[in-house]
């Protein structure tokens, strides 16, 4: 194995989910490419890491300052997510129309991560005119005690704040969900 495999193998192996076989495939697949090709792959990569950043407003990806989402849609319901990959799956099942709020993270004491390490005070100051907000986070440990802390404060605010429900099970992911269950959790979710 040459010092070059080994060392593109090993920056594949830290992508999420690649291990080492993977990474050696992966390895091996850009060697069999074009110049032109890993011309075009190292671009995307060079592009996507210049143009991509967080929306102002709800903290999603996009390349511009406010996200496509936020421009068009109203604003009187908010779907708080963990994750922006977690927009990306709601989107998939197509029945949600509001906005969202991308937390990037959920509160985690054994992370030392707390209420002020993720994005509560952006939700917060996004209030105004709103009617419900929607707490889409995972369904575990975590997740549960990141919606019930968002809950705690909303509520007292006389706005309406669900969970979603039925169909994402203890312990799963969102982003892993197919689009009919997360339908079902939209349409089944519960006021906290």
């Amino acid at each position: 194995m040459t010092l070059s495999i080994n060392k593109l193998a090993h920056k594949f192996s830290k992508l999420p989910g690649v291990g080492s076989k993977t990474a050696m495939r992966y390895a091996y697949a850009v060697i069999g490419m074009s110049e032109a090709e890993v011309e075009e792959f190292c671009n995307a990569l060079t592009d996507v890491k210049k143009n991509v950043k967080f929306c102002a407003e709800c903290g999603n990806f996009t390349e511009n300052d406010i996200c496509e989402l936020c421009q068009k849609r109203a604003k009187d319901v908010i779907c708080v997510v963990t994750y922006p990959k977690d927009v990306v799956a709601m989107e998939k099942a197509r029945s949600f129309g509001g906005v969202y709020h991308v937390l990037h993270g959920v509160i985690s004491p054994l992370e030392g991560k707390g209420p002020s390490d993720i994005r509560i005070k952006e939700l917060l100051s996004r209030l105004d005119g709103v009617k419900e907000v929607i707490i889409a986070t995972n369904p575990d440990v975590e997740g549960e005690a990141t919606a019930m802390y968002i809950a705690r404060l909303i509520k007292p605010l006389g706005i309406k704040v669900s969970r979603i429900a039925q169909g994402i099970s203890m312990g799963s992911d969102i982003e892993y969900a197919d689009e009919m269950t997360l339908t079902r959790a939209i349409e089944s979710r519960i006021e906290m």
